[in-house]
């Protein structure tokens, strides 16, 4: 398949770019989705993946629903985007609102399963529904989320590798929110080694193809002159 390169826009670029009502639709799918798919790891109680067990851990010590808490973070991710220079999309704004509730609206509305088969079931969806939300509001093109920004924010200013700086956030966060209650298990394992696979697997299937005219430049290697990946 053909991979439709994600472009680099500015937050009014986004606005401005062509097929925004298509990308605007996606956008909200891949939000809602992505929350069910929360709630759905939620309720399988078979472990979530690092950011979800700071929420929960959060949760936990704070009495709050899980989806304020989501936007709370969100939203004091953000506040972090400052130092780091970052702008906010409109996407990245829907993503610590409606993220958050429709994560507290599936809970709402989904049973937790008892038999461990349909546990299993539970948690193994909403892995691949959470890569396919992932993928659909990424490739609308219309902003990272404030976690997302965060990690390549700090990675343009550091200097440092994608690797290194989500693998050293995500750590981070997880034993923060172990210690907070947390819930770690199966199924972050499960995460941590599907969600990237999955997401590269669909980002293609969903990415917004905005024209030519939006295609990111090709990087040039001065010592052969010739375009390399970027």
């Amino acid at each position: 398949m053909t991979r439709t390169p994600l472009a680099h826009l500015t937050p009014l670029e986004q606005l401005r770019a062509p097929r925004l009502p298509r990308r605007l639709a996606q956008l909200m799918l891949g939000l809602l989705l992505y929350g069910a798919s929360m709630g759905m790891m939620i309720e399988a109680t078979l472990g979530l993946d690092p950011w979800d067990v700071l929420h929960a851990g959060l949760a936990e010590q704070t009495g709050w629903s899980f989806g304020t808490i989501v936007i709370v973070v969100g939203f004091a991710v953000l506040l972090l985007w400052i130092p780091l220079r970052q702008m906010p999309g409109l996407g990245t704004v829907a993503n610590a609102v409606v993220i958050g509730v429709a994560t507290d609206a599936t809970l709402a509305l989904v049973v937790p399963p008892d038999a461990l088969a349909a546990r299993l079931a539970m948690l193994l969806g909403g892995v691949v529904v959470n890569g396919f939300a992932g993928a659909l509001y990424i490739g609308s093109q219309l902003g990272p989320g404030p976690r997302d920004g965060l990690m390549t924010g700090l990675v343009r200013r550091t200097g440092l590798s994608v690797r290194l700086v989500r693998t050293s956030l995500e750590v981070l966060v997880l034993a923060v929110g172990w210690l907070l209650g947390g819930p770690v298990g199966l199924g972050t394992v499960v995460y941590a080694l599907a969600i990237g696979p999955l997401v590269h697997t669909m980002l293609p299937w969903c990415t917004v193809d905005l024209g030519p005219e939006y295609a990111p430049a090709p990087v040039v290697d001065p010592d052969v002159e010739r375009p390399i990946a970027s």
